[in-house]
C-alpha cells in the first residue's frame, strides 16, 4: 500500500514538472507549448522595457538643487535696474537745475566744464550692457535680412528692466550733453537758453529745435532794433551787466 501511494506522488510530480502542452483536439497534435509562449511574452516585454526606459528621463531631485543659479536673477536684475535708474536720475537733475535757475554761478559753469557726471554715467550704462546682454541681443536689434533694426526685435529686447535702465543711461548722458551744448551757446551769443534748457531734460530734440529757433528771433530782434539796446541784451543774458 505504501508502495502504490508512493508511485503515484512521484507520477503526479512527474506530470507537474513536464512542459504542459495545449492540444488542438480536432487534430490531436499539439498547436503551442506553454512555456513557449511564456517566453515570448517574456522577449517581447523585455524588447519593448529596453526601447522605452532609455527615453525616459529621472528626475533627480539631487541634481536639481545643485544646477547652478544664475548671475543676475530676476529679482535681482529687477533691484539693479531699480537702483541705477535711481542713482542716474538723481545725478543729472542738480545739473539740470543749476543751468536753469542760475545759470552764471561760477558753480554752475565749472560743472558744465566737468567730465566726471558723463564718466559716471558711461561706468554704469556699461555695467548694465554687460549683464544684460544675452545670446539673442545682436539677433534682437538686427533682425531683419539687410543687418537693419526693426520694431518687433527692439519691443522684445526691452522687455527686460536692465536693458530698459540702460535705455534710461543712455538717455540721460545725450540730453545732458546736448543741454550743455545749448548752455554754452547761450552764453557766448547771448541767448536766453533756460527754456531749451529744461526741454532738453526729457524732450531732447525739442530742446534743440526750441534753442536754434530761439537762436534765430534774437538774431532777428537785433538786427530790428540795432545799436546799443542790443549789444546791452547780450551783456544781461552773458551775466557781464
Amino acid at each position: 500500500m505504501a508502495f502504490c501511494c508512493f508511485s503515484q506522488a512521484s507520477f503526479f510530480a512527474s506530470q507537474a514538472t513536464k512542459p504542459r502542452t495545449v492540444w488542438n483536439h480536432s487534430s490531436a497534435r499539439p498547436v503551442m507549448s506553454y512555456n513557449s509562449i511564456v517566453r515570448k511574452e517574456q522577449v517581447f516585454l523585455l524588447g519593448f522595457a529596453k526601447a522605452v526606459l532609455p527615453r525616459t528621463r529621472v528626475c533627480d531631485r539631487s541634481s536639481l538643487r545643485r544646477r547652478p543659479v544664475p548671475t543676475a536673477s530676476l529679482a535681482g536684475s529687477s533691484q539693479i535696474a531699480n537702483s541705477v535708474f535711481t542713482v542716474g536720475t538723481a545725478l543729472v537733475i542738480p545739473l539740470y537745475a543749476l543751468m536753469v535757475f542760475v545759470p552764471h554761478s561760477e558753480l554752475t559753469k565749472r560743472s558744465m566744464e566737468s567730465s566726471i557726471p558723463y564718466i559716471i554715467l558711461g561706468a554704469m550704462y556699461t555695467y548694465l550692457l554687460g549683464i544684460s546682454w544675452t545670446s539673442e541681443t545682436l539677433r534682437l536689434m538686427f533682425a531683419s535680412k539687410y543687418w537693419l533694426p526693426e520694431l518687433p526685435g527692439i519691443t522684445r529686447m526691452f522687455s527686460s528692466d536692465l536693458t530698459v535702465a540702460s535705455a534710461w543711461l543712455h538717455l540721460l548722458a545725450v540730453d545732458l550733453y546736448a543741454a550743455r551744448q545749448v548752455f554754452r551757446d547761450g552764453l557766448k551769443d547771448g541767448i536766453e537758453t533756460r527754456h531749451s534748457i529744461a526741454l532738453c531734460l526729457l524732450f531732447c530734440p525739442i530742446g534743440i529745435m526750441s534753442h536754434l529757433l530761439t537762436k534765430v528771433i534774437a538774431h532777428l530782434w537785433r538786427r530790428s532794433r540795432g545799436g546799443r539796446e542790443a549789444a546791452e541784451s547780450v551783456a544781461t543774458i552773458r551775466g557781464e551787466c
